[in-house]
């Protein structure tokens, strides 16, 4: 019983999320179309989309952390990646315009990959030329001034562990163009889909911000300590507030 009433509540949502995004779709895409200074008011559209979406499904979120969050400064934000609902949680939670990597696959998705591949990285994470494409799309964001998102597992973390090993890529980034890590735990979105099901409930969404990570100076083991030291502190994070 308890099932039937799940489909019911995760059709509802589904259907609700399509709609807000032909509704919002297009004050999200034309700003940035228009120019690329357009990202404000493109995220003020995402955070309305995600937020309106989010409190007619009954999910609720709370943010920790912000101080350690400068307007004027970039970042590389690296967070925990357990639900597909991480996705709305994003923009919903950083408060700037962030740029982020995504899954080829859903580039392919009608409508939302034009809108979201305004604002993303597609990557085939398979290729490695695709990988070292994006990588080269990400440092341009930086240099641009724009933060981004990355999620250093490189999937979504279907098993018991805290956290997968982590791909080097984003901190090797850092290391390269000087710009800080961020960490940023995210608790209960696994409760709300849980691994391995498509089925979502209502319930709470927590987010907290680490203060941010220098990189080092450059040597032969630099990446791979700050790799570690990064998700030491990810992890710690999550443990704490699990």
């Amino acid at each position: 019983m308890i099932k039937f009433f799940q489909w019911i509540y995760t059709t509802y949502s589904a259907i609700l999320f399509v709609l807000l995004m032909l509704i919002f779709g297009l004050f999200v895409l034309i700003p940035l179309v228009i120019s690329q200074k357009g990202d404000k008011i493109s995220f003020f559209f995402i955070r309305l989309w995600a937020g309106t979406w989010a409190l007619l499904s009954g999910i609720r979120f709370e943010v920790y952390g912000l101080e350690h969050i400068a307007n004027s400064k970039s970042y590389i934000y690296i967070f925990n990646h357990r639900s597909f609902i991480d996705a709305p949680m994003i923009p919903l939670s950083i408060p700037q315009e962030v740029r982020a990597i995504g899954k080829k696959e859903l580039s392919r998705i009608p409508v939302f990959g034009t809108v979201i591949g305004k604002l993303a990285v597609w990557v085939d994470r398979s290729d490695s030329e695709s990988r070292r494409v994006s990588l080269e799309k990400l440092v341009q964001f930086l240099n641009q001034g724009s933060s981004i998102v990355v999620a250093p597992e490189g999937t979504r973390n279907d098993n018991s562990e805290t956290l997968l090993p982590f791909q080097k890529g984003a901190f090797r980034l850092s290391i390269e163009t000087g710009i800080p890590i961020l960490p940023m735990a995210i608790i209960g979105a696994d409760q709300i889909m849980k691994r391995g099901s498509l089925l979502l409930s209502p319930g709470k969404v927590s987010v907290y911000f680490s203060a941010a990570i220098n990189p080092p100076i450059t040597s032969d083991d630099a990446v791979n300590e700050f790799t570690e030291k990064c998700r030491n502190r990810l992890e710690a994070m999550i443990l704490a507030h699990e």
